[in-house]
């Protein structure tokens, strides 16, 4: 399975959940599957322009709360909203569009999204978490139930799973143990090739015999 599939099938169940939310109840698989890549279009657009908004503003892809806001806006999210320089003209910043994102937020619409998706209890749901405990989503669930001991080591280092950590790659029966000790001879010699003091004269240029920069091989 490529990686574009893969991220495809473990999105296209937070559609789903978000269309069961809205009141739909069927659809056609071409069309989830429609829905599924704007959505993602969508939230890459989201991330891509935060990102241009933090290096333009602070050098760095660490986004503030004002880039997100400012990107939210360029991607339509804020609504209904004018423009900054609308703003400035009338000398007062408009919160509609701020306010109506918190509105669905920590609305009932959001709410009911989180119920579908399981992170909130249902009407008539027997409580049986523990205390403390917190409710997961379909993914933690998923993954815990098809692994027998329940630990994470078993999707370390993939996409499921954490980062595994970092080990060298050896080489063996070679001079060198590792790809990274190659990579740093490698680039050495080639910091030693282009300096202008490892070049040799030409036989064509008169060159002092007595000066140390003659020959250095």
């Amino acid at each position: 399975m490529s990686s574009q599939a893969l991220y495809s099938s473990l999105f296209r169940p937070v559609v789903l959940q978000i269309l069961r939310a809205a009141g739909f109840q069927a659809a056609r698989p071409v069309i989830v599957d429609i829905l599924v890549d704007l959505t993602a279009r969508y939230l890459i657009l989201l991330g891509q322009t935060t990102a241009s908004y933090s290096l333009a503003n602070h050098g760095d892809l660490t986004p503030t709360i004002l880039d997100v806001r400012s990107a939210l806006q360029d991607v339509g999210a804020l609504r209904p909203q004018i423009s900054s320089m609308e703003e400035q003209f009338r000398g007062a910043e408009d919160m509609r569009g701020i306010e109506a994102f918190l509105a669905w937020a920590q609305g009932d619409v959001n709410k009911e999204i989180r119920r579908i998706a399981g992170l909130l209890p249902s009407d008539g749901d027997v409580g049986t978490l523990e205390a403390g405990e917190e409710r997961q989503d379909f993914l933690t669930a998923l993954k815990k139930k098809h692994s027998k001991t329940g630990e994470e080591s078993r999707y370390q280092g993939t996409v499921l799973g954490k980062p595994s950590d970092a080990k060298p790659v050896l080489i063996e029966g070679g001079r060198l143990e590792t790809i990274q000790a190659w990579q740093d001879e490698m680039e050495q010699k080639e910091s030693v090739s282009s300096s202008p003091l490892s070049t040799k004269p030409t036989s064509d240029i008169a060159v002092d015999e007595s000066s140390p920069l003659t020959d250095i091989s």
